[in-house]
């Protein structure tokens, strides 16, 4: 009798628990960035972000469309290359992810954003900036950091007004991303009446700049403008000091922007010649900025990078809207990511009708000490 009776319980706590289970939804989102290769420490920020969202989230128990949700994130890794990048988000279309947090290249994210709209699913970048990803036009593309316009002008300007420097060399690793922030520097230094006596190209996986770097001493510059990342800037900054160039200012996007690049760059006295621009406020100044990162670090210990704070805000901002649409179906919630008005730890986040950002902020940094600091 005792038995049965026993039997009976566990068989009722079992049924309440498929009962409770069943009303438990699984919404997964995807992550896309290079987590191997050389710029692997930008992916793992990267996915770092968007994990401690998801875990976050978790704790909430949020229910949307009357179901109780749980948030799986689905990583991918693109190397940092194009095709890998398109096979990635081709994977999460296949998996029916929900909505995507990426990726880190504008190389890999421009051709993943036809894919993503090909299929049905929002995809919010933090860290690609090339203009062009907004270009197509696609209603399932959103970036929530200021582009290579903002930051080449900001750079610009500042060479020529602050620092008064009439010549400059350019170096660009023929990506999208590369070619695009050195080609805008390019215009607006110009237009300012900035000579450019050489350019240079050379690759995303170079570590020998020695040849282009000879040319352009010939060339005697005030400074050198790179467009590309932080493998190839910390070793260009050692070989322009073994080459006697102490004294040109050195110039670079957000992708040379990192703490990283004082190790690449293995003491080099050149590296307090690096001005960067970085889409966004210092961690400073940005609303949620300290304590996050405080958090960041507990969780992941000396792996910040930069756009982290970004990848957990994309997150946020897509469940958000799914809040706000009360689904989680694109379709019916990717409208609402347009008409977003969230406080997230990088800023508000409010979009322009293609997508792109509204009033993004950009800040220049500075190495003083071997430390990155706002200027």
């Amino acid at each position: 009798m005792q038995l049965k009776l026993k039997l009976t319980v566990v068989a009722a706590i079992a049924a309440a628990a498929g009962v409770a289970s069943a009303q438990e939804q699984v919404v997964k989102i995807g992550h896309v960035a290079p987590v191997s290769g050389a710029q692997a420490h930008y992916g793992k920020d990267n996915e770092n972000g968007a994990r401690m969202a998801i875990e976050e989230l978790n704790t909430q128990g949020i229910t949307i469309g009357g179901k109780k949700i749980k948030f799986e994130l689905q990583a991918e890794d693109d190397a940092a290359d194009p095709k890998q990048g398109t096979a990635a988000a081709q994977k999460l279309c296949d998996s029916k992810v929900a909505g995507v947090v990426g990726h880190l290249n504008s190389g890999t994210t421009i051709p993943a954003s036809k894919v993503y709209n090909d299929c049905g699913i929002p995809h919010v970048t933090g860290a690609a900036t090339n203009p062009n990803l907004t270009k197509p036009g696609y209603k399932t593309t959103f970036r929530i950091i200021a582009n290579d316009n903002a930051l080449g002008a900001g750079l610009a300007f500042y060479a020529v007004d602050t620092l008064k420097l009439k010549t400059v060399a350019i170096i660009d690793d023929r990506t999208a991303y590369g070619q695009g922030v050195a080609d805008v520097f390019k215009k607006t230094a110009a237009a300012k009446g900035m000579k450019v006596v050489d350019e240079q190209f050379t690759t995303d996986k170079a570590t020998d700049f020695m040849a282009i770097l000879t040319a352009i001493k010939a060339k005697n510059p005030d400074a050198i403008f790179f467009g590309g990342m932080d493998p190839q800037a910390g070793p260009m900054l050692r070989q322009l000091e073994q080459l006697g160039m102490g004294n040109v200012k050195y110039f670079g996007g957000d992708g040379v922007c990192t703490s990283e690049i004082a190790k690449l760059a293995a003491g080099a006295k050149t590296l307090a010649n690096v001005i960067c621009a970085e889409g966004g406020s210092s961690l400073a100044k940005m609303p949620g900025g300290t304590a996050w990162k405080a958090k960041y670090d507990a969780k992941f210990p000396n792996q910040f990078q930069v756009y982290s704070p970004y990848t957990y805000d994309a997150t946020y901002l897509i469940v958000d809207a799914m809040k706000r649409a009360n689904s989680v179906d694109p379709k019916v919630y990717t409208p609402e990511l347009l008409k977003s008005n969230f406080k997230g730890v990088t800023s508000t986040i409010a979009f322009e009708p293609n997508g792109e950002m509204k009033n993004p902020a950009i800040t220049l940094y500075n190495y003083k000490d071997g430390k990155k600091t706002p200027l």
